[in-house]
């Protein structure tokens, strides 16, 4: 029986109409003033709970009054541009209507989780990475948002626990990591390319196998 199943959030339920990268223009501007960024740099923008500003403190980029409003600008044009996929609208409002629990488990930076929690407030429970202090994949990250849905993962059959599942656009974080804690992961492919390419497919799927077999 699945249970409960977790959703990426970019490139699976929501999609950015107009990128404008906002993060990438920060790092850029610390390249610009020969601030020594490393990988752990962007890390820090998705496992922390800074503002842009707090961000460029933190890393010791500093920042004209215009540019942090180009960037603020930069942001609110890019966050107001989010908009949701229609059939992750359908599928997760299948998956309620058939018990299943949703969620969603995301690597974001903090001014992007308010809005994808504004674009699906209904969610039985949300692990995004700032909140969390991990990223995809990251096993932790896998169970904060198990622990958000009330789940357990790692428990495929009998004792009267069910299955979680997620899905998402990386192979690495959505299909392959989660399986480190027990939770069984899928591909999205959207290019029509792969095994599952529409998530209202993915719903059906969940659906017939938790049917009962004649």
């Amino acid at each position: 029986m699945i249970s409960a199943v977790a959703f990426d959030a970019f490139g699976t339920i929501v999609r950015i109409g107009q990128r404008t990268n906002p993060y990438r223009e920060l790092f850029r501007e610390g390249r610009r003033q020969g601030v020594a960024l490393t990988p752990d740099s962007a890390h820090l923008a998705l496992t922390t709970n800074l503002s842009l500003d707090d961000m460029a403190l933190s890393l010791g980029i500093s920042l004209t009054p215009s540019k942090s409003e180009e960037l603020r600008q930069r942001l609110e044009l890019e966050l107001s541009s989010i908009e949701q996929y229609p059939d992750a609208v359908e599928a997760i409002s299948l998956l309620k209507e058939a018990g299943v629990k949703t969620g969603i488990c995301s690597n974001l930076s903090s001014p992007y989780g308010p809005k994808v929690r504004d674009i699906f407030p209904l969610m039985d429970g949300y692990a995004f990475s700032y909140e969390a202090g991990a990223t995809k994949p990251d096993p932790v990250i896998y169970r904060s948002i198990c622990a958000e849905m009330d789940v357990e993962p790692g428990h495929y059959f009998g004792d009267g626990l069910g299955r979680v599942l997620m899905i998402g656009d990386s192979q690495r974080c959505d299909r392959d990591g989660p399986r480190v804690v027990g939770i069984t992961g899928f591909y999205l492919d959207r290019t029509g390319r792969g095994q599952i390419h529409d998530l209202v497919q993915f719903a059906q799927i969940v659906i017939n196998s938790n049917s009962p077999k004649p």
